[in-house]
């Protein structure tokens, strides 16, 4: 088997990168990450050199390129059918892609002003009411996933799953901003939180020296 790359950005910032990368590790192969600092004088350029859509996450698979976190997920649940990256269940694994392509395509207002900041703690009273219902959407999500599909289970779908995956990162947003969660959503997050996946990609992005101004120039 080709050792896989992934092509990533700043963990500091790059959810969609966290995305790609914690769906590589859940397969449990080696693989080789190339990490590009964004919004530098030769970013693109780097990043063109592997990806056609001159973004990251790009995961290179042998003769096989994959430019998109949800992409990305897809091939590695067809290449390591055994880990199971979305749940056994037909029910169950339509909703899991339901939610993943609703994460995917959405939450404009919240991606923008509640960016990733993975290391920093930005304690923010207010947000915007087009914030706060997607705030509640999120937790409606992993509120009905957690009751109809967990069995008991920590996760969305009960195991570790793409669904999971794919709001990792909105569990780092949460933390940096300090919305308020309660009850299941809270001890999702938890869970999501100390995966030990998670607590070495923020280990790694604590000593990161890549900046990225436009990001740090407000606290939102």
């Amino acid at each position: 088997m080709a050792q896989l790359k992934i092509v990533i950005g700043n963990k500091k910032y790059s959810s969609w990168s966290l995305r790609g990368w914690l769906a590589l590790k859940h397969v449990g192969v080696p693989f080789e990450e190339i990490l590009i600092p964004l919004d530098q004088p030769n970013t693109q350029e780097q990043i063109a050199r592997y990806s056609p859509s001159g973004r990251v996450p790009t995961l290179i698979d042998g003769e096989v390129v994959v430019w998109d976190s949800l992409a990305i997920c897809e091939h590695l649940n067809e290449r390591f059918p055994d880990r199971h990256l979305w749940p056994a269940d037909r029910k169950a694994r339509a909703v899991a892609r339901s939610i993943s392509a609703e994460m995917h395509s959405g939450f404009q207002n919240l991606r923008n002003d509640l960016s990733m900041k993975i290391v920093e703690s930005i304690p923010t009273s207010t947000f915007r009411p087009e914030v706060k219902e997607e705030i509640r959407r999120i937790i409606a999500i992993w509120t009905d996933c957690r009751q109809r599909f967990a069995g008991g289970k920590p996760f969305l779908f009960g195991d570790f799953s793409n669904g999971d995956v794919m709001f990792a990162p909105v569990v780092s947003r949460f933390r940096t901003y300090g919305v308020p969660l309660e009850g299941t959503a809270a001890a999702y997050a938890e869970t999501i939180w100390k995966l030990p996946a998670m607590q070495e990609w923020l280990a790694a992005a604590k000593i990161e020296p890549h900046r990225m101004a436009r990001y740090e120039a407000s606290p939102r």
